[in-house]
């Protein structure tokens, strides 16, 4: 009667250990609450994903946009081909590089591609392998469209990181202007009519002083928020063009 206990064996757990191409998201499990966010380390990791996507985005559109001209300008001679196939080669090494990037810096874990397997031994079997080599082709349309909204995540992230911040902490340095310039504060705007009338304002009083802070503390805020939803587009991305389905 005790051995049929004994007898029965439990079923394998799967987990990305034991299996290889299984993917595990934990960003919203590390993604800080609304009001930690701005001072969460979590937060400046997707920062610093976002400012690193911009160089390697110029790189990697560099990359393909030469080999494949390159390449579609020689495919009428034997050279075109081999050049095709490094292209492929090389955007499954930058993809290697985002699945990296994505794990490190965006607590998401992209699964590999499958490593490409030749039918035919030999230098053009090798070739002909990456030519039909379906992630590399991914991987290389990932590096064109990623430029642009590498651009654009970028502008968004600097401006509005730094405007808030800038903002918020205008009351600590407000005096600089009366000190080193000859405004009593930041200008807002200075102008004379066409009538002659003269219009200016600066921000020098306490109220003044209140708002622009809870302005910049309003945006400072709101940016991670922002930033969230700018690499949840390359989560998808890096999981849709990078990864192993």
């Amino acid at each position: 009667m005790g051995s049929e206990q004994d007898n029965q064996t439990e079923e394998p757990v799967m987990t990305s250990q034991t299996f290889p191409y299984a993917e595990r998201d934990s960003s919203s499990r590390v993604h800080p609450r609304f009001w930690r966010a701005p001072f969460a380390a979590a937060t400046y990791r997707e920062v610093g994903f976002v400012l690193g996507s911009l160089p390697i985005a110029i790189l990697g559109f560099t990359f393909v946009v030469a080999f494949f001209s390159l390449g579609l300008g020689l495919v009428l001679t034997a050279l075109g081909l081999p050049v095709l196939a490094l292209l492929t080669s090389g955007s499954r090494g930058f993809a290697a590089l985002e699945r990296y990037r994505a794990g490190t810096l965006l607590a998401t874990e992209v699964a590999a591609p499958a490593p490409v397997t030749q039918s035919r031994p030999g230098f053009w079997g090798a070739v002909t392998a990456r030519l039909a080599d379906k992630a590399g082709w991914k991987s290389a349309l990932y590096q064109v469209l990623m430029l642009p909204w590498s651009i654009l995540s970028f502008t968004l992230t600097v401006t509005f990181l730094v405007t808030g911040w800038v903002v918020a902490l205008y009351p600590a340095y407000h005096w600089v202007f009366a000190r080193y310039t000859d405004w009593p504060g930041y200008r807002v705007f200075d102008y004379t009519t066409d009538a002659g009338v003269h219009h200016e304002y600066y921000l020098t009083s306490a109220g003044d002083l209140a708002g622009v802070s809870l302005l910049g503390l309003v945006l400072v805020f709101l940016t991670p928020a922002l930033i969230r939803g700018l690499t949840n587009v390359s989560r998808t991305a890096v999981k849709g063009l990078c990864g192993g389905r």
